[in-house]
């Protein structure tokens, strides 16, 4: 509660008017401007957050399924056991008997023909997820944020060049609307014509075994409408391919992002519009949403180019350095270098004078040779071989 309180002041008191409530015109049912506007509600100022939008629809995504699995008896229902070795045969179970070409057949396995497939499919798999009731909140109020955006909106495929504004507002005299025709003059008279007609002609046969299982046909998503409670407006809506209704109090993920994809063009009546407020609160926690606080992104300007050239953060920061590094010379082998060698260890040139010192004081492995006495006994030899004491 105090924490929640400390928020709720500090942005208060950090967020201006004009910053986070600007004006959103409402239009009629002919598509043109009533002259009333509405506030933008505090949840479009929500940050964006496609990583958790994607993590959350995935998961609600898995709670419609269906439980489905083969048989508990499939390719089990026929008597077989192996012959074991000394045949010659592989050791799969063989149908017993004979007088048939079933009988001796491989069985059981998932490789024979009439087997059980691999690791059978069982119906207690896990097929649903619990997704964090806060971490679904954030997901909504990220997709509420993107459809106001238009390029997002753009880039998810819709077709939104003659819309007026985003987010587009229509005024509550819609709700009354019964008739088909009737609301397709509207979506003309706002500019989703050309969404709608995307929709329309994009209806194709879906691709593999779903058209057996009544999802025959597969289309682009449209415009998504949101009313606070009209019971004739569905009526007219529910026969348009695309198009999409739905309560503001029960948003939901899987219709604000398709696929997991932020940016859905959504068209909202002044009434529906003027409720975010109570369901997602503005500055402090939300009206029908016990202790719920809207998320607020980490910076609230994400221009870091522009903050660190502002003159504010300029002015007390110290001035760059220049680069005043040498360039490098080559890399020199300490082993064949000695000033390399003594810059990586100094104590290499003692090491050095020592070896020097005991070299020179080292006694030789022989002795020297004196040149006179090799002379000498040079010519003893050569006297004694003429005289015939030395034969060769």
């Amino acid at each position: 509660g105090d924490e929640i309180g400390y928020w709720k002041a500090k942005r208060a008191a950090t967020d201006t008017m004009a910053e986070t409530r600007p004006l959103v015109t409402v239009y009629g049912a002919d598509g043109a401007a009533t002259g009333a506007s509405v506030p933008l509600p505090g949840v479009f100022a929500a940050p964006i957050r496609p990583d958790v939008v994607r993590s959350v629809h995935t998961n609600i995504a898995k709670n419609a399924r269906q439980a489905y699995a083969v048989m508990m008896k499939a390719g089990h229902q026929t008597s077989a056991e192996s012959w074991g070795t000394g045949r010659a045969v592989s050791r799969i179970p063989r149908v017993q008997g004979g007088g048939t070409q079933r009988s001796g057949q491989g069985a059981f396995g998932n490789m024979c023909r009439s087997g059980r497939m691999f690791a059978p499919t069982k119906v207690w798999r896990k097929w649903h997820r619990k997704v964090n009731l806060n971490e679904r909140r954030y997901a909504v109020a990220s997709a509420i944020a993107a459809s106001a955006c238009p390029p997002l909106v753009m880039a998810r495929g819709h077709r939104i060049d003659e819309v007026p504004e985003l987010p587009l507002v229509v005024d509550s005299s819609v709700d009354s609307l019964a008739k088909t025709k009737d609301a397709v003059k509207l979506l003309a008279a706002l500019g989703a014509q050309a969404d709608t007609d995307k929709c329309a002609d994009s209806k194709k046969l879906r691709a593999g075994k779903g058209k057996m299982r009544n999802r025959r046909y597969v289309g682009r998503k449209g415009p998504l409408l949101v009313h606070a409670g009209a019971e004739q407006l569905p009526r007219a809506m529910r026969n348009l391919p695309g198009v999409d209704l739905c309560h503001v109090d029960r948003l939901n993920l899987l219709l604000l992002a398709p696929g997991g994809h932020c940016g859905r063009f959504v068209v909202w009546t002044s009434d529906a519009f003027a409720k975010l407020d109570a369901i997602y609160g503005t500055a402090g926690s939300a009206a029908l949403k016990k202790d719920y606080v809207l998320p607020r992104a980490c910076m609230e300007n994400a221009d870091l180019a522009r903050l660190i050239n502002s003159d504010e953060i300029q002015s007390v920061v110290r001035a760059a350095e220049e680069d005043t590094q040498r360039p490098k010379a080559p890399k020199k082998n300490p082993l064949k270098n000695l000033e390399a060698m003594l810059a990586l260890n100094p104590y290499q040139q003692v090491v050095r004078d020592n070896e020097m010192k005991a070299q020179k004081t080292k006694k030789p492995k022989y002795a020297k040779q004196d040149k006179a006495r090799r002379a000498a006994s040079t010519a003893f030899y050569n006297a004694a071989r003429l005289e015939g004491e030395v034969t060769l």
